[in-house]
């Protein structure tokens, strides 16, 4: 989003680095919603690899942001896990080891702070493998249909009306084809 585009009241924004693995599930949650359901104007898909503290620039201004990233968290790969509001600020804020870490709590605290902080919801799905490479783990590929259904699940709850595309094409995973010519 430039400094000049108005947002809009929905951002489904997918984090993580494509090129660890499983840690690019959320990226790829965003490709499988983009070629497999029509999602009114006021809906965004949006793949931020890892913003850090840039992704409070994608919350401002919303109504509602559903969040969806790899998470450590207790549990077998590919399982899904879901955090809303208050949820998602108990959780431990962990150290930043990298600029790109992506600073979700902080990234609500300045939302909060600019008076602008929207209703969050944090898809998570659990990774076998953060190890560098561009495909993800076939249990974590699962969990990523998985999160497209909780995903559509909170768009419905707050009656959005999306439609599965007829023929939809296959996700546009551009980081796999990027590697596939190297």
């Amino acid at each position: 989003m430039t400094c000049f585009e108005v947002p809009t009241r929905i951002a489904v924004i997918g984090i993580g680095n494509v090129l660890l693995g499983d840690d690019g599930v959320g990226p790829y949650v965003v490709e499988l919603l983009r070629a497999g359901w029509e999602l009114p104007h006021d809906v965004t898909l949006i793949d931020v690899g890892t913003p850090g503290l840039d992704l409070a620039s994608h919350l401002l201004g919303r109504e509602v942001v559903i969040l969806v990233d790899a998470v450590g968290a207790t549990g077998e790969p590919g399982e899904v896990r879901v955090y809303h509001g208050e949820e998602l600020q108990r959780l431990p804020v962990l150290p930043r080891v990298s600029p790109h870490d992506p600073a979700v709590q902080e990234a609500l605290w300045i939302a909060e702070l600019a008076d602008s902080a929207p209703q969050v919801v944090l898809v998570g799905i659990i990774p076998e493998s953060t190890e560098p490479g561009v495909e993800l783990s076939a249990v974590v590929r699962e969990g990523a249909i998985k999160a497209c259904s909780v995903v559509i699940d909170e768009l419905t709850r707050r009656g959005v009306a999306v439609r599965p595309r007829i023929d939809s094409p296959e996700p546009d995973a551009w980081w796999q084809r990027s590697a596939a010519r190297c």
